[in-house]
């Protein structure tokens, strides 16, 4: 997207109410007639007013409008109604105001309610922005001068611009994984709504949690190197140091996503855990149920200890869960991962050791048909933690 109409976009999702309409000659004053200021459809009249105004008499209403220049005006909401006026403006937008000369008649003005008194607005002049936004709505020309519902815009639009926003706001680089999990997360459940579904379908959240922080995670490495990479390198060696930085950043990143997504969830379902708790000398299982300072109670049942270690692959890394709890030296050892399919060797291996693979239920069906019964999705083991726990 363009940046105004993007920032447009950002705007009406986050804001309360959204107006839009293409200026007309008189909003402009093309028509050579006295300035009015912005009409107002009177369906509309919401944004402006908590109700409409009374035949006979003027009504009136300051607010504070911020303008996609980052220039705010003190402006008058107004309701002609003495005489033969019935009509509702936005006026008084100060000596010098730039976007209601002739040559913007035409343009899409999109006013977008904060609070009562704090408004944002965007004239968008190029006929790309304007296509932009109408279609980020789903809006034909002949759909503006009215409020939009902003809840039909396609998500993965609404997806793009909560990405952007948080782009736009960084203040570092590279946020800490920590921080990117998290900002997945709520990208997620905003865009996507079914919060729920942490605790109904585990499983189908941790995926789609995983898939939004992949996506914004490649969306701010595109706008940290696209222009780098797009104009090319100095030197041979400058290219591997920036792509050994890349890559080295895509492996940190995806370790420790799958840690925060289950911790959120496990959090959001009322379990008992401690991550990378200390079990004995540096052994640090990713997940323990319930704490550490039951794991070292020696009259805390063992039964009631679970350890559970996050790999986003497996293949052949599972061996390092064996030995993680001595405690837990002939019980089962639980290990979530994102790995789609491993051999049957591999899996008759993890059975001769008590390791039981947890994975997204859609995965399984990617693990050897005779053995997917060992598997346990998501929503098993956290059933079983609660039980455990007597959640």
């Amino acid at each position: 997207m363009d940046n105004y109409a993007a920032e447009a976009v950002q705007s009406a999702l986050q804001g309360t109410k959204v107006f839009c309409k293409f200026l007309s000659a008189n909003d402009t004053g093309l028509t050579g007639g006295h300035q009015a200021g912005i009409y107002i459809s009177k369906p509309s009249i919401p944004i402006l007013f908590d109700a409409p105004g009374t035949k006979g008499q003027n009504m009136e209403k300051w607010v504070k409008i911020r303008w996609m220049d980052g220039n705010e005006t003190d402006s008058r909401f107004i309701y002609y109604g003495q005489g033969t006026r019935n009509e509702y403006r936005i006026t008084n937008f100060g000596r010098g105001f730039p976007y209601l000369r002739p040559d913007y008649t035409g343009a899409l003005f999109v006013f977008v309610q904060n609070t009562p008194q704090d408004y944002q607005a965007f004239v968008l002049n190029t006929e790309d922005e304007i296509n932009q936004f109408l279609d980020a709505f789903g809006l034909s020309a002949t759909e503006t001068n009215r409020l939009i519902d902003v809840h039909e815009v396609n998500p993965e639009l609404r997806e793009q611009a909560e990405i952007e926003r948080f782009i736009s706001g960084l203040e570092v680089d590279f946020p800490t994984s920590e921080i990117m999990s998290a900002a997945a997360r709520e990208i997620q459940n905003t865009v996507y709504d079914h919060t729920e579904f942490i605790v109904s379908n585990p499983d189908r959240k941790l995926i789609e949690w995983t898939d939004v922080e992949y996506r914004l995670f490649r969306a701010l490495e595109y706008a940290r190197y696209g222009d780098m990479i797009t104009g090319g390198f100095a030197t041979v060696e400058d290219f591997i140091a920036t792509a050994n930085q890349v890559l080295n950043r895509r492996k940190s990143r995806a370790g420790k996503s799958l840690e925060h997504h289950l911790s959120a969830l496990f959090s959001g379902n009322g379990l008992q855990f401690e991550e990378q708790a200390v079990t004995e000398g540096n052994k640090k299982p990713d997940f323990l149920f319930p704490s550490q300072e039951a794991y070292h109670t020696a009259a805390f049942p063992t039964e009631k200890l679970i350890s559970l270690a996050a790999k986003t692959t497996c293949k052949d890394r599972w061996r390092q869960v064996i030995n993680e709890a001595d405690r837990l030296r002939g019980r089962p050892k639980y290990l979530c991962t994102l790995q789609q399919g491993i051999s049957t060797a591999q899996m008759d291996e993890m059975e001769s050791e008590q390791v039981i693979l947890v994975v997204p239920k859609p995965y399984i069906a990617s693990y050897p048909r005779d053995r997917q019964d060992r598997i346990w999705t998501l929503g098993r083991f956290v059933a079983f933690v609660k039980e455990t726990e007597g959640v």
